[in-house]
């Protein structure tokens, strides 16, 4: 499964249904796609006025952003990090604020601030929402020391709630405005550790407008990663929507950025950029190897799920072993891929990718559907 010769692939005409070298595309019109985006742009600035530093997501990205992954407002929050100063902005006050759930936001001062976790920041499960918004001035850092926001419905140690723990709407989490730095998960492996610097299972989750920088997970294992952001378990198979946001320097055996086990993704006008699959092995693991290597900035398994990447940079990925920028595999064949209107560039894969998709690796229904993007 090796590319031969050609790249600097640009996708412009349809061809479904015929083997071709080159990928499978479609031509698409999106109709009232210039106001709705106009709109959502207005709506992330007013949010963000007098915050000019702060800079998320790919800004040449113009995918349709539905409201599941647009921002949410604060005006009311129940909770409020900080007395105006950086020294009032705590880790115990974050630690706490996450476990009480609801609208938190943060006032540290007019200048940015980063707050070092002390204990990483666990969602209960009887929170119905909560929403964590950093108004582009917050970093949360692990201190390459541990994980950072953890959320799990079927862990009893943060309230079982329902019998059916794998599959319940809430908590829906939200994170907005803010970066997460140097979040570890290596030697955190329940429920399949990752996650670096946000584990989620169960119930929802949504990243609008957020920086993920230099976190870590196991460096190797044959299925586990997500050196940014690990999701299981998904209510109702509802996608994780990401939009708006970046990710970079993330290291983990698959995944550098972002990686789920049966957990459809929406990833919308970011972008991804330097991350690594560091393991070795693939999956299953090589004998007398320990596994992984795959997914340079995005890992996904499973039966019947999607991924869509629209509007989004990934460039500088690389995998250990298979692809470079993104690894799929829809065991039962009946998953799909959909890359629209992204560029995707040197993205290396040392070991195995899908020919004609530089930077994939695709195992699902059919070939993955690519619209007017540039693969090299």
């Amino acid at each position: 499964m090796r590319l031969t010769g050609r790249t600097g692939i640009t996708i412009t005409a349809i061809a479904a249904g015929l083997a071709l070298p080159a990928p499978a595309v479609l031509a698409s019109a999106a109709a009232g796609r210039t106001a709705a985006t106009a709109t959502v742009a207005a709506d992330a600035a007013a949010s963000l006025a007098g915050t000019p530093a702060f800079r998320a997501g790919n800004p040449a990205g113009h995918a349709y952003l539905p409201r599941a992954a647009r921002a949410v407002s604060t005006a009311h929050p129940a909770h409020v990090i900080g007395h105006g100063t950086a020294a009032s902005c705590t880790s115990r006050a974050v630690v706490a604020a996450v476990a009480a759930g609801g609208v938190i936001t943060f006032r540290c001062g007019p200048k940015p601030v980063t707050i070092v976790m002390r204990a990483t920041a666990k969602i209960r499960n009887t929170s119905r929402r909560v929403v964590i918004d950093g108004g582009g001035l917050v970093t949360l850092s692990g201190a390459g020391r541990r994980r950072i926001l953890y959320m799990d419905t079927c862990d009893p140690a943060q309230v079982w709630t329902t019998s059916h723990c794998q599959d319940q709407s809430r908590p829906q989490l939200t994170v907005q405005n803010i970066t997460f730095a140097d979040g570890n998960s290596a030697g955190r492996h329940y429920d399949g550790g990752g996650g670096g610097a946000i584990f989620a299972r169960g119930g929802t989750l949504t990243v609008v407008h957020s920086v993920f920088s230099g976190n870590r997970c196991d460096a190797t294992g044959p299925d586990l990663g997500g050196a940014a952001i690990r999701a299981l378990s998904e209510y109702r198979g509802r996608p994780v929507d990401v939009s708006d946001s970046t990710f970079t320097g993330g290291r983990c055996s698959n995944g550098g950025a972002l990686s789920s086990i049966g957990v459809s993704w929406d990833v919308l006008n970011s972008v991804f950029r330097g991350n690594r699959a560091i393991g070795r092995g693939a999956n299953p693991a090589r004998s007398g190897t320990p596994g992984g290597g795959s997914g340079g900035a995005i890992y996904t398994d499973g039966d019947a799920y999607t991924v869509r990447v629209a509007g989004t940079l990934m460039t500088g990925n690389k995998a250990r072993e298979g692809g470079g920028a993104l690894f799929y595999v829809s065991d039962n064949r009946t998953g799909t891929l959909r890359i629209v209107h992204s560029v995707l560039r040197r993205n290396p894969s040392e070991g195995f990718w899908t020919k004609g998709y530089p930077g994939i690796f695709f195992l699902g229904r059919g070939r993955p559907v690519v619209i007017g993007s540039k693969l090299s």
